[in-house]
C-alpha cells in the first residue's frame, strides 16, 4: 500500500514539473476570479457579520451551486448563522435628569461599560458626597495624588470605590473629574470587567458645573442604566456530496478577514484606516476549497461523502468551526478526518516550502506525505492544534491536516491583495491534497491520534502555559477549552473549564491581554495564576 501512496505522489511530482494542461491553466484562471473577487475593495475585507461577509457568502454559495454540492442542514441552506459577542452597547433607553432637566447621553453623560442595569430616583445633596442612594464620586483626588505613579490602574481604583459605595448602601454612583489630570475615561464595548452591582455613570465636567451647579442645595436625580450585549450574525457556507458512503471527509477554509481592523487584530500601524482585503489570508484557501469541490464533485471518488465548509469567524477566535463542530449538520462520529486550508496563496518560488500540520493526529498520514517531495520542501508539525479551524475538529478527536504556505510581510496587513498570490504555486497545492484525498480512498478508516498543542495563538511567545482558550467565551477572563499533557498548567492543576483572569500581578478579562501578560514572563519564572471553577475562586503556583 505503501508503494502505491508514494508511487501516486511520484506522479504528481512529475507532473509539477511539466508544463500546465488545460485543465491546470483553467483552474488558474478560476483562482484568479474567485481571489480577485473575495479581495476586492467592495467587499471591505470581509468582517463577520458585514455587508462584506455577505457578499462573500453569496459569491461562495453561488460557486457551491454551480459545482453541483447541495445543502445538507434540515432546513436546506447553504448557511449556518451563529452568533458572535461584539461587546456591550448602550440601550437609548439609558437617561439621566437633574431637577426634571434631561441631559443629552453620550454628550453630557454616559454609563461606564460595566454599570449594571437599573434605575435610580432620589433626592440628593451633591456636597454630601457620600449621602442618600446615588454618590457623586469627584476622581480629582485620585488623580492628584496617582498623577507620577506609574502602577496606578484608575480604573481598578474605581471598581474598589464602586464596590465599597454598595457596601454603605448606595444604589447609583456618578462620577466626574475636577482635576486638569486627565482620565481617558470612556464607554469600552470590549471591556470584560466583571460588570457592578450598581449603575454606574460618568458625568463630564462641563455638563456638572452646569447642571449640578449649586452642590448645597438638595437637587432631583433621576437616572436609568440599559446596557445590552451587542451582537453579529456570522455565517458558515455548508456544500455537501452526498454518495451514499457511511464516511464523510470534510474541507475546510474561512473566508472572513479583518475588515478595517475594527476588531483590534491588525498589525498595521497607520493612523487612517484602510481595507485589509486578505488576498492570502484566506481568500487562497476559500478558492482552493471551491476548485476541490468541482473536481470532487466530478470525479470518481465514491467511497467517502464530501463536507465543504467554508468558516467565517476565524479572525475572532475560531467562531465558526467551533460553532459548527459543537452544532454540527452531520454525525461527526461518521468524519474519516478533516483537511483546512489557511493562506495557500504565497508559495515561495525559490523554497517551495510547505507547512503541513497535524500530522501526528492519525498513523495513516505517514502512509501518504512523502517529505522527500520533489516540488515542494515539506515542513511537518505533528500538532493538531494551532491558530485555525482544524483545531475544532482535532478537539472532537477527528484527524486533520492543515496546509499553510508561510507568513509574509503582509499578513494581517492592508498589502495583502491578490495581484502578490503565486497562483501556480496555489495550483500545486491544491494537487497535492487531491492526490492525498485520493490516496485515502484506497485506505481503511482513519485511526485518532491525540497530540503534543501547538501555541494558541499566531503569536511568538516566551512561554506557554499549556492551555486551548476559548475564543468564543464572552465572560470576563479566559475559558480554559483544552489542557495540554506535560505543560505548566497542568502541572500547576488547572483544568478543563477552568476560568484564568490573572497571572501575577497582571490582570487580564480576554485572550488578548492574557497574551500580553504571557508576555511579561520567561522561561524558569514563578508566580501564581488566579482563575474561577465554578463559583470558588482559587490561587495556584505556575513554574514556567
Amino acid at each position: 500500500m505503501k508503494y502505491i501512496l508514494s508511487l501516486l505522489l511520484l506522479c504528481s511530482q512529475v507532473s509539477f514539473a511539466q508544463k500546465l494542461s488545460k485543465s491546470d491553466k483553467k483552474t488558474i484562471a478560476n483562482l484568479k476570479a474567485h481571489i480577485s473577487y473575495l479581495a476586492d475593495d467592495k467587499l471591505e475585507g470581509r468582517r463577520t457579520g458585514t455587508a462584506g461577509e455577505k457578499l462573500a457568502y453569496e459569491y461562495i454559495t453561488g460557486q457551491f451551486k454551480n459545482a453541483g454540492l447541495v445543502p445538507i442542514q434540515a432546513d436546506g441552506n447553504f448557511l449556518q448563522e451563529f452568533d458572535v459577542s461584539d461587546g456591550r452597547q448602550v440601550n437609548t433607553e439609558t437617561f439621566f435628569s437633574v431637577n426634571d432637566q434631561q441631559l443629552a447621553l453620550h454628550k453630557d453623560y454616559f454609563p461606564l461599560s460595566f454599570s449594571a442595569n437599573g434605575n435610580v430616583q432620589c433626592d440628593v445633596y451633591p456636597a454630601l458626597k457620600e449621602k442618600g442612594e446615588a454618590w457623586f464620586y469627584d476622581l480629582a483626588y485620585l488623580l492628584n495624588q496617582n498623577a507620577q505613579n506609574p502602577h496606578f490602574d484608575l480604573q481598578d481604583a474605581i471598581v474598589k470605590e464602586i464596590d465599597g459605595a454598595t457596601k454603605k448602601g448606595a444604589t447609583g454612583m456618578v462620577f466626574y473629574n475636577s482635576s486638569s489630570v486627565p482620565d481617558n475615561i470612556k464607554f469600552d464595548a470590549k471591556d470584560k470587567t466583571p460588570v457592578s452591582k450598581i449603575p454606574v455613570l460618568y458625568l463630564l465636567y462641563k455638563a456638572k458645573t452646569k447642571f449640578l451647579a449649586d452642590e448645597t442645595g438638595m437637587q432631583s436625580v433621576k437616572l436609568k442604566v440599559n446596557i445590552e450585549e451587542k451582537k453579529r450574525i456570522g455565517h458558515n457556507v455548508i456544500g455537501y456530496i452526498n454518495n451514499d458512503a457511511p464516511t464523510t471527509i470534510i474541507l475546510g477554509a474561512h473566508y472572513d478577514h479583518l475588515g478595517y481592523g475594527e476588531d483590534h487584530n491588525s498589525l498595521y500601524a497607520g493612523a487612517t484606516p484602510m481595507i485589509h482585503n486578505g488576498a492570502d489570508d484566506n481568500a487562497s484557501g476559500t478558492a482552493a476549497l471551491i476548485e476541490l469541490g468541482k473536481m470532487l464533485r466530478t470525479s470518481k471518488l465514491k467511497k467517502n461523502n464530501y463536507l465543504l465548509i467554508a468558516f467565517s469567524g476565524e479572525e475572532l477566535g475560531l467562531f465558526g468551526s467551533k460553532y459548527f463542530t459543537d452544532h454540527p449538520a452531520i454525525n461527526l462520529t461518521g468524519v474519516n478526518y478533516m483537511i483546512n486550508m489557511d493562506m495557500v496563496g504565497r508559495l515561495n518560488d525559490s523554497t517551495h516550502g510547505l507547512n503541513i500540520g497535524g500530522y501526528g493526529t492519525s498513523p495513516s498520514w505517514g502512509k501518504m506525505i512523502d517529505t522527500t517531495n520533489s516540488y515542494f520542501k515539506i515542513k511537518l508539525d505533528s500538532s493538531g492544534t494551532g491558530p485555525s479551524d482544524h483545531t475544532s475538529f482535532y478537539r472532537k478527536d477527528i484527524p486533520v491536516l492543515f496546509f499553510f504556505t508561510g507568513t509574509h510581510m503582509d499578513y494581517h496587513k492592508p498589502g495583502d491583495d491578490a495581484d502578490k498570490i503565486n497562483y501556480t504555486g496555489e495550483l500545486h497545492v491544491i494537487k497535492l491534497i487531491y492526490d492525498i484525498v485520493k490516496s485515502s480512498a484506497k485506505m481503511d478508516r482513519f485511526a485518532f491520534t491525540k497530540t503534543k498543542d501547538a501555541a494558541a495563538g499566531k503569536n511568538t511567545f516566551k512561554v506557554s502555559l499549556g492551555i486551548m482558550p476559548d475564543y468564543t467565551f464572552t465572560g470576563n477572563g479566559v475559558h480554559v477549552d483544552g489542557v495540554s499533557a506535560g505543560r505548566a498548567a497542568e502541572k500547576a492543576g488547572i483544568k478543563t473549564g477552568d476560568v484564568l483572569f490573572q497571572l501575577g500581578d497582571y490582570k487580564f478579562g480576554d485572550v488578548q491581554t492574557y497574551m500580553d501578560a504571557l508576555n511579561k514572563f520567561s522561561k524558569g519564572d514563578t508566580t501564581k495564576v488566579k482563575l474561577m471553577r465554578g463559583k470558588t475562586e482559587l490561587i495556584l503556583d505556575i513554574v514556567f
